[in-house]
């Protein structure tokens, strides 16, 4: 919006001399706005936000979770949860404020965060309304979405074929200077794929005081340079990686959710003011698989949220291993609950993950350079 009404109407005008409109025609500055203008109105917002939800008594449901567990979380059964909702807005004003919204990718990344964000906010409402339910069934959460992978699968190829570009149905290979298999109609099988399961592995990370909350922003921060430099066909053509016209647009939007995530970090560390519950999970979650998917850096995602990757399997692992042996391969999963049950303190288990987080991010940061 400022875009428009700054850079576009007031761009040429000048005052003492100078012309102070042009900075709003550069990405770098507008990320950087829409960082810190999400970071702010989550930290401001917060405590509001805390009070009226600890006020309609939506609090978090510690009786639910297994017994082995209800010693460690006892403290945070009068937690308010569904804090998430305030991230999700930080984003949409954020983006909205600072994105440019004649970008076909920025829009439909602001679809992503709403549509998810809906289902999650969905799910938490039935099992606070229904304490015997565990939300919505299973069937119907993953139903959504693969529908929303399907969607956003067509939508992109359908752009791509209006607009002549050509690696939109490709699987591109990390480590490789633009090499990748074509896809064709499968393309839309991995989007849903990297969607849904993006979304349901930081949901699943979602367990600990500021767990979940910090890997994202150091996931989101990597994928912001990512957004930055695929977007730029000179530093793409310099680096020997895949240019996707347009993309650099979604820096500002992947800002918004590093800055977002900071505000809520700022209420959701140790000892925890509030929680996100699934609406921020699967929006920020989704949102960060879908940005994935536009920059051809799928496969780079499974190396930067190599923590979400590693809680997700963790639970396929232990449900599949025990249908077939009755044994356990984790004393309980997801993987932070394994380390807590073992010994570690949550805020060690908190902050280590944070640190692989980082290290899998610089891992995945190392894949720009070696081709």
């Amino acid at each position: 919006m400022l875009y428009v009404i700054l850079y576009e109407q007031l761009g040429n005008a000048r005052i003492f001399g100078l012309n102070p409109f042009r900075l709003f025609g550069y990405v770098s500055f507008r990320t950087v706005g829409g960082a810190v203008t999400a970071f702010v109105v989550c930290l401001l917002l917060g405590p509001w936000v805390i009070r009226l939800l600890a006020r309609w008594g939506i609090h978090e449901q510690v009786e639910k979770n297994p017994d082995v567990l209800k010693d460690f979380n006892n403290r945070k059964k009068n937690v308010p949860t569904m804090g998430g909702m305030l991230m999700v807005a930080s984003v949409i004003v954020s983006t909205l404020i600072w994105g440019r919204l004649d970008h076909y990718y920025v829009v439909m990344g602001i679809f992503v965060v709403l549509f998810l964000g809906l289902v999650g906010l969905a799910d938490d409402w039935i099992k606070l309304k229904r304490p015997e339910s565990n939300g919505l069934k299973m069937k119907v959460k993953f139903g959504l979405q693969l529908l929303l992978g399907v969607v956003l699968g067509l939508l992109l190829l359908s752009y791509a074929s209006q607009n002549g570009y050509e690696k939109t149905g490709f699987l591109m290979f990390p480590f490789l200077k633009n090499a990748g298999i074509y896809l064709g109609i499968f393309y839309i099988l991995l989007v849903m794929v990297v969607v849904a399961g993006s979304s349901n592995a930081v949901n699943l990370t979602d367990g600990m005081d500021g767990l979940a909350t910090g890997c994202m922003i150091i996931v989101g921060l990597g994928f912001v340079v990512f957004c930055y430099v695929v977007g730029r066909p000179d530093y793409s053509a310099y680096l020997n990686i895949t240019y996707v016209p347009g993309s650099c647009e979604l820096t500002v939007f992947c800002a918004a959710l590093v800055g977002a995530a900071l505000g809520f970090l700022w209420h959701n560390c140790h000892p925890a003011q509030v929680f996100m519950g699934d609406v921020g999970a699967l929006a920020l979650g989704g949102a960060v698989g879908y940005v994935a998917v536009v920059l051809k850096h799928e496969l780079v995602l499974f190396i930067a949220g190599g923590v979400f990757v590693m809680e997700a399997l963790s639970v396929l692992l232990q449900v599949g291993y025990f249908k077939r042996t009755g044994k356990r391969i984790f004393l309980i999963a997801p993987l932070h609950y394994h380390y807590q049950k073992k010994g570690w303190s949550e805020t060690q288990v908190t902050v280590r993950f944070w640190l692989l987080s980082a290290i899998f991010v610089l891992l995945s940061l190392a894949t720009l350079k070696i081709r």
